[in-house]
């Protein structure tokens, strides 16, 4: 699975943030001074951890064998007020879509979502104050100065969400990975058993034009993915960022095509309710096999969402579904 191995949506990291440099405890002497005041400067930052959103990364393969991330330490404070130098930052570039979370408690921290945004993921110490911060009437010589503050030692999770504007949604089997293959340049594995995409794959659709959209085949669900069975959790994250919903369902279901939507959009209820909100399309699959007669009849059983019949292999349908793609996702542009 060559390009599947390649894809990489979680690293657990453990971060190190910087320590402050100590702030300096000096006292101003030269061949003109005796005793002179205080004069030490305040310690550096720690450096910080940084994460960096970049349009250009698709995974975070390159972060897999990184396991320890550490910043530099600030230096000391000197002499005239000097201020000690800033740890360098370590700054780790991400794909758009990256959320990190502490590892300990789950937490979610915050998402990285444009082209050069950065966040501080562990944040260095502070430097300590240097000693002529603390001069006042009564103590005109102060011989003490702050240490600098203790970096940050954490365990971090990075996860990925595919960003893109229509995410497949069909049982294991319902041609996903064959349409994207027929309408985009992208190759993803085809076979005919379950659980043949274990990854994500991307594809620019083009469109009238020189329009195009990014269509993501997200690996099929199975009923009670939403508790995490099969290959559950780790899969539906990725619907959550896709602005439309593509919903295939075969044909030759062996259930009404009503009831194995049904299904499909209980699992996403269950497993996000906010699911409920984006916008819906039925592509109908492997439908080179009915008549007119029979396509009909099926079509008074459909549920009230944009559908079409399609197949990815006789080509048939396929215009017509990008219009409907497109019409959906600039839906509330529109409005």
């Amino acid at each position: 699975m060559s390009q599947g191995s390649n894809f990489v949506d979680y690293v657990k990291i453990c971060c190190r943030s910087g320590h402050g440099g100590a702030g300096s405890a000096h006292l101003h002497r030269d061949k003109h001074t005796a005793k002179g005041g205080p004069d030490g400067g305040d310690g550096g930052r720690g450096g910080h951890i940084i994460l960096k959103g970049n349009a250009q990364l698709w995974t975070l393969l390159h972060l897999k064998y990184r396991k320890h991330v550490i910043a530099e330490n600030g230096e000391p404070g000197g002499s005239a007020l000097k201020t000690g130098r800033t740890g360098k930052d370590e700054i780790l570039e991400v794909p758009l879509g990256t959320i990190a979370k502490d590892a300990e408690t789950g937490e979610i921290l915050f998402e990285i979502t444009k082209d050069g945004e950065t966040k501080i993921l562990t944040p260095g110490g502070r430097g300590g104050l240097g000693n002529w911060h603390f001069k006042s009437s009564t103590q005109q010589t102060p011989r003490f100065s702050q240490p600098g503050e203790s970096g940050l030692e954490q365990w971090m999770i990075l996860e990925l969400k595919v960003l893109a504007d229509v995410g497949l949604v069909g049982f294991p089997n319902a041609g996903k990975s064959t349409l994207l293959s027929v309408v985009s340049a992208a190759k993803p594995e085809i076979a005919d058993y379950a659980f043949t995409t274990l990854v994500p794959n991307l594809g620019i659709v083009s469109y009238r034009d020189n329009k195009s959209f990014i269509m993501a085949d997200i690996p099929g669900i199975i009923e009670g993915a939403s508790k995490g069975k099969g290959l559950g959790f780790r899969f539906l994250r990725h619907i959550e960022r896709n602005s439309v919903l593509l919903f295939m369902v075969p044909a030759d279901t062996s259930r009404s095509i009503k009831e194995e939507y049904q299904i499909l959009l209980h699992e996403l209820e269950v497993y996000n309710p906010e699911l409920m909100h984006k916008p819906r399309v039925l592509a109908i699959t492997k439908s080179d096999m009915l008549d007119d007669e029979l396509q009909q009849e099926m079509k008074k059983e459909l549920p009230g969402i944009p559908s079409v019949f399609i197949s990815s292999v006789a080509q048939k349908g396929l215009v017509e579904l990008k219009d409907l793609i497109w019409t959906a996702i600039h839906a509330d542009s529109e409005l």
